[in-house]
């Protein structure tokens, strides 16, 4: 890369990436188990999703931030969250520990702080660097969209390898009408099933998307009630509280306790280094991947 350009980081957000990569194949019972029995679907998954991306974007700086355990301090403000979720498959929790060892083989930093999600790191991480980086963001999570500023994109992962919808924050007001931040603030609305927090009942995307882009925030609907029908009204009064706590929940932490040093995660890989990692695994259909990622670079 010209030294003269500013750095680009890419931040990969480990959880969506291998979550995807082993439900992928485990739908068909390809769990790919190596010679010590261990399960490699997940991880062979995640590295064709890392050197896709890689080779898509040529970062000169990548890290990869990853969950520390299921418990975090949104459990602490509200116990049900992600109370719906089981607990992991037996064939993907051998792989957390695994892919953590493939990604130290290709020299990129492995990121996570206990009580804290990957994208709790990924936001503390990318508020630090942008400022001499240009911050790009890999992920399939749509929470991560709120982060998105002058230097930080997303990169939204699509159906398949190698297929993503780039945001930014003109194409993400195209898209919806709001600004990047204003992600909390609809979520704080809507709620999350998926995490397991209701948000405003009878309130959804549609009317909380017409409410944010009159009173743009939480704080400015409540400071207008009056000026809502009177069924919105009636909803957001009977939900306050919650209102409040879904915020809290949906915001990602910029603030995570972390150190990040840029110039450790300059992405240089041993290439001799990575392949004796495949074969150590049993994962040698993975060649060719550092094979196109060097190719293209």
């Amino acid at each position: 890369m010209n030294s003269n350009l500013k750095p680009s980081l890419m931040l990969v957000d480990g959880m969506a990436l291998l979550f995807r990569a082993f439900y992928a194949t485990a739908v068909t019972g390809q769990f790919m188990i190596n010679s010590k029995g261990t399960p490699t679907n997940a991880v062979n998954g995640f590295v064709k999703h890392f050197f896709m991306a890689v080779s898509s974007f040529k970062p000169s700086h990548v890290a990869v931030c990853w969950d520390m355990g299921s418990q975090t301090f949104r459990n602490e403000l509200f116990p049900d969250y992600k109370a719906n979720r089981g607990e992991a498959p037996i064939e993907l929790v051998p792989q957390f520990e695994l892919v953590k060892e493939v990604v130290d083989s290709f020299d990129v930093p492995n990121i996570g702080v206990a009580g804290y999600e990957a994208d709790d790191c990924i936001g503390t991480i990318a508020k630090m660097a942008k400022e001499e980086a240009n911050v790009y963001i890999v992920t399939g999570d749509q929470d991560i969209l709120q982060l998105i500023e002058k230097q930080v994109s997303v990169i939204l992962l699509k159906k398949g390898i190698g297929n993503y919808l780039v945001h930014n924050e003109d194409t993400f007001y195209q898209e919806k009408g709001i600004m990047p931040k204003q992600m909390i603030d609809l979520k704080a609305f809507m709620g999350d099933a998926s995490d397991n927090y209701p948000g405003v009942k009878g309130i959804g995307e549609k009317t909380a998307l017409k409410l944010l882009q009159q009173y743009e925030s939480v704080e400015g609907v409540v400071a207008n009630l009056n000026g809502l029908t009177k069924s919105q009204k009636a909803k957001i009064e009977s939900d306050l509280d919650m209102l409040y706590l879904s915020r809290q929940l949906a915001e990602i932490k910029c603030d995570v306790p972390l150190h990040f040093d840029l110039e450790k995660s300059i992405f240089n890989m041993d290439r001799n280094k990575a392949l004796a990692k495949f074969d150590e695994v049993g994962m040698k259909g993975l060649y060719r991947f550092i094979e196109v990622e060097e190719k293209l670079a």
